[in-house]
């Protein structure tokens, strides 16, 4: 296989094969995001691809590949054409295949038709990880996410009129200590009305070489601390209203493991919140990561 750069994926996309479709992120403007900032954005030629494809079908000849990922950021900018193209010679070079999927921001989402999305998903694209990090638009713009906060909502439920499966990521901490109620309250108001099969929770660290960063040490942003981080945790599980929706906190970056799935285990999660909160029982610092 052939990799340029470092590659990132979903967490729940450990066991899969990874073929970079693109390169880079097309939009790398987030000013808390690190990940691509060493790459220039390019969509690989199709043949690469393939190529990519039948070295690792040669590579894993004598295993069965059920899961493949589309990286790098944002693999849903691509034509739709050509994504037809390249799905139609996975699932020729890898017959048992049971799933393929691809992060996709909000605004490719947007800017492909229900048609197109529909087709894609009957082709085989079946999952899209979208990261949507806030649903306050206040936050939004001062990231410089690109998108509002119905935008956002517009995106997810483009992806469940298509039949595909949705995981949305929201970011803990994005609003720091001006935006926290907001942020809280409005991100449980997108996740309300997408409703997405997934949800995951990272907490915000700010990364060197970053935009946030400089912003952080200049004290033009406060980070939250664990206990702020729990009381957004908190009000965001109070006020969402996303029944079915598998919900995960349990990222290396939390503070306090969580999971669970709304709406029936809302009242248990807020226990154990509530429970770390009077234990003061944080992941340490030195164990948090991205």
């Amino acid at each position: 296989m052939r990799y340029e750069g470092t590659v990132y994926r979903p967490p729940s996309e450990a066991g899969s094969l990874i073929i970079q479709l693109t390169i880079g992120c097309a939009r790398n403007t987030c000013t808390f995001c690190a990940m691509f900032k060493d790459k220039k954005f390019r969509i690989r030629k199709l043949d690469d691809v393939v190529e990519d494809l039948l070295m690792a079908r040669q590579y894993y000849s004598r295993i069965k590949v059920r899961r493949i990922f589309l990286a790098d950021g944002d693999a849903l900018i691509v034509k739709t054409k050509d994504l037809l193209y390249i799905i139609e010679k996975i699932k020729e070079i890898f017959p048992e295949v049971e799933r393929i999927s691809a992060y996709g921001t909000p605004a490719d989402i947007n800017f492909k038709s229900d048609e197109e999305l529909k087709t894609l998903r009957e082709a085989g694209l079946e999952m899209i990880y979208m990261g949507a990090e806030s649903g306050d638009d206040v936050v939004l713009k001062d990231v410089k996410k690109g998108v509002t906060a119905a935008e956002i909502i517009e995106a997810g439920q483009k992806l469940k009129r298509a039949g595909m499966v949705s995981s949305i990521t929201l970011i803990s901490g994005l609003g720091g200590k001006k935006r926290l109620k907001e942020h809280a309250i409005n991100s449980a108001k997108v996740i309300s009305a997408i409703k997405p099969e997934y949800l995951g929770f990272l907490t915000l660290m700010v990364e060197p070489g970053t935009e946030l960063y400089t912003q952080y040490k200049a004290g033009e942003f406060e980070l939250l601390g664990p206990h702020e981080v729990l009381e957004e945790m908190k009000l965001f599980i109070e006020n969402v209203d996303s029944e079915g929706t598998v919900f995960r906190a349990n990222h290396a970056s939390n503070y306090v493991p969580l999971k669970g799935t709304f709406n029936k285990d809302n009242a248990l999660m807020l226990k154990q919140i509530e429970a770390a909160e009077k234990a003061g029982n944080f992941r340490p610092e030195m164990f948090r990561g991205i």
